[in-house]
């Protein structure tokens, strides 16, 4: 009964660290989850060897996933964006107050669109600055019960890079092509004139002047997305990260199953 009680309190004790606001408490949390996991093989198996493999077990629950949803999914090659309102922006923390920080900052509004993949529906709010030859969205996701809001900026060189900053919070579900440069800051920054500021300071740290970018044209925004979309989906299939299907569709093939493993690794790791 004693065990069976210490498991139950570092259970409760985690939890109860979980629901902090504080990083390093939450996290502290996390392994408070793994040392439960420990003690209840260990008392099982009362094995030290038994007892390690509670805490490994987390390490191989993204399979669950893996083989029952991720394995099923069948992705459009071609996608195209259409125009859609935006969802209820309710469900969608801090969107709203983004897209007027970008009006603030000079952003001028150029459309409203969204697509689907496979039950995700992802929604954009698509600015432009010529001054700042950059391009801003506000990205509105749903998938099921789940939804969530990040902000992209995008510049693009004479020499056909693409360098981004986002704070999207979570690991890439396919590979980038080599052209595209990623920067990301907190996904708890929310701020759109600080994520600007930050774009401004990768450029100035790569060393990519003003008189570098291209100016954007509002009027290919859109097609510039489903372009650069489609170039990741060449770069994934030469990459052998996902495979044809046969029928104008694609799949994740064994070895991008295992590359969504390590990225779902770095989720568990970042955000818990």
């Amino acid at each position: 009964m004693r065990e069976i009680l210490m498991v139950i309190g570092c259970v409760v004790l985690a939890m109860a660290l979980r629901s902090a606001y504080t990083p390093a408490i939450r996290k502290l949390g996390a392994f408070m989850f793994l040392f439960a996991s420990f003690c209840l093989l260990y008392f099982l198996t009362h094995s030290l060897l038994g007892g390690l493999l509670g805490p490994a077990l987390w390490l191989f629950l993204p399979w669950f996933e893996l083989l029952t949803r991720v394995r099923q999914m069948r992705l459009p090659l071609e996608n195209h964006l259409h125009p859609q309102p935006i969802a209820n922006a309710r469900f969608f923390p801090n969107a709203t107050e983004a897209a007027t920080a970008m009006e603030e900052a000079g952003f001028e509004h150029v459309s409203d669109c969204g697509w689907a993949w496979d039950g995700m529906h992802q929604y954009f709010r698509l600015f432009w600055h010529p001054e700042e030859r950059a391009v801003a969205a506000v990205c509105l996701c749903e998938q099921r019960d789940v939804a969530f809001a990040f902000i992209t900026i995008t510049s693009h060189d004479a020499h056909g890079n693409t360098w981004r900053t986002t704070n999207f919070p979570f690991a890439s579900t396919l590979q980038c092509p080599p052209a595209v440069r990623w920067n990301h800051v907190p996904c708890e920054r929310h701020c759109f004139h600080q994520i600007l500021l930050d774009h401004r300071k990768y450029l100035s740290r790569t060393k990519v002047l003003s008189h570098h970018l291209q100016m954007p044209d509002p009027e290919k925004i859109e097609a510039t997305i489903e372009r650069e979309m489609r170039q990741q989906i060449d770069h994934n299939l030469s990459s052998g990260i996902i495979r044809l299907t046969g029928d104008g569709h694609f799949r994740y093939s064994k070895r991008g199953l295992f590359f969504l493993w390590g990225q779902f690794l770095k989720d568990m790791a970042r955000l818990c």
